[in-house]
């Protein structure tokens, strides 16, 4: 098995990812969780690391970090040895306490990429089957199979998120002030200078998404991937990284980055019009398929899709790639034209 690529750079963001071994429990206490935020604080003055957000989770991690110097992998070694080694001693337990070598996603610290991984992160507490928010609802409500959340779901759904402990969100949410450690300004300043109005902005967009149903976030399309981000910023990553393409086929996975640009070309090939002639037209596919292929291949959020589309609403375009879902459920012709789409923009041969 190819290991995995590993792309450290200095001034970078990554989403690193850490599970238990076979899905095990990594936090069984209280005093698990606090003795791991105890060794989150230590990086940033021993490794120079910026920490923008984090949720721990029973079986698993999540962090969102910046490091100033190209040291990721000995950040994540040191975290990991240190919290197992204290962690088999209070359990007295002996073997690896994770699940093989952390994953990791180089993240644009441009536009809203990191935004949208700190929103992901900070939804995990609420994304359980308990709340009705497991992968197989999460997949059913996708489909439209599921009726919007009721009142009780809801405010259960807030309760768990606003009350749980071990995440970053109630820092960001102002539900109470950051720890030293954790550097929120950054994110917070993308949406607004004024840091009260920011944080309300975050809490609403957050709690929106639960108020409305599952918001099938475009991080989780980024799985597999090496970095995200707009064209340029993938062009740079591989100019400064040496790989053996063929022992590392996640390599692959960055050099096909497809932005919305790309697919409004794409589309506008093969329907022989320009976007302005089809994008507002009445029972036209256009607009759909050109929404519903740049979810699927550029990873952007349903927000940042809406932006791109000159000002959707984030639940509109939801609607419009599930009306095209059905569509090609149907229409074997339109079928064919979305598959070669899919192709010719991943240079997949036919």
């Amino acid at each position: 098995m190819a290991r995995a690529l590993r792309v450290n750079i200095a001034g970078a963001w990554y989403h690193v990812t850490m599970r238990g071994i076979e899905r095990r429990e990594i936090f069984r206490s209280v005093g698990d969780y606090r003795h791991f935020l105890s060794l989150l604080s230590e990086l940033p003055v021993r490794y120079q690391v910026r920490i923008h957000a984090y949720v721990l989770m029973g079986n698993h991690y999540h962090l969102l970090v910046e490091t100033a110097l190209a040291n990721l992998s000995q950040v994540m070694q040191w975290l990991n040895v240190s919290y197992g080694v204290w962690f088999n001693r209070r359990y007295q337990r002996v073997g690896p306490l994770f699940q093989g070598r952390y994953k990791s996603i180089l993240v644009d610290k441009e536009g809203s990429w990191a935004l949208e991984a700190s929103r992901y992160l900070h939804l995990n507490p609420v994304r359980v089957a308990v709340l009705g928010l497991g992968k197989g609802d999460r997949k059913r409500e996708k489909a439209g199979y599921l009726p919007p959340p009721s009142s009780t779901e809801v405010t259960g759904r807030l309760k768990e998120l606003r009350g749980y402990e071990w995440s970053s969100y109630r820092a960001y949410a102002g539900y109470y002030e950051p720890q030293s450690w954790l550097t929120t300004k950054g994110l917070l300043e993308r949406i607004a200078k004024d840091k009260p109005q920011a944080r309300r902005r975050y809490r609403k967009g957050i709690e929106d998404m639960i108020r409305q149903g599952v918001d099938e976030s475009g991080v989780e399309k980024w799985r597999g991937k090496v970095a995200v981000g707009r064209r340029e910023f993938i062009e740079r990553v591989g100019r400064l990284v040496k790989v053996n393409k063929r022992e590392q086929p996640q390599w692959k996975q960055l050099a096909r980055r497809i932005n919305f640009e790309d697919v409004v070309k794409a589309v506008e090939y093969v329907k022989g019009e320009k976007r302005e002639a089809y994008w507002d037209r009445r029972s036209d596919w256009g607009r759909d398929l050109t929404l519903a292929l740049a979810r699927k291949l550029s990873g952007m959020s349903l927000r940042d899709l809406g932006t791109a589309a000159g000002g959707m609403d984030y639940g509109a375009v939801s609607e419009a790639v599930r009306r095209m879902e059905r569509r090609l459920a149907d229409d074997k012709n339109l079928r064919n034209i979305y598959r070669q789409l899919v192709a010719k923009m991943l240079n997949i041969e036919t």
